[in-house]
């Protein structure tokens, strides 16, 4: 994924895996609230960013070159 903002797999697991996590536990509060199935979509979450850290995450940033101003351009 050269030139892209896409993240690597291993990454777009470990956000999908947060993300399902989350929309668990939103879900369990919207319908009751059910606490147990809030609680087991905080651990999913819990575990994701946990697995976030492991592949470590951050280093798929791509740092682009500074932009220019239009204006300041030679």
């Amino acid at each position: 994924m050269a030139g892209s903002h896409g993240g690597s797999p291993k990454s777009w697991l470990a956000v999908t895996i947060i993300l399902l996590g989350f929309t668990l536990g939103g879900v369990a509060l919207c319908a009751g609230p059910n606490w147990l199935f809030f609680w087991v979509g905080a651990g999913i979450a819990a575990v994701g960013g946990v697995i976030a850290l492991a592949v470590d995450i951050f280093s798929d940033v791509i740092v682009d070159a500074p932009r220019v101003p239009m204006d300041q351009r030679k």
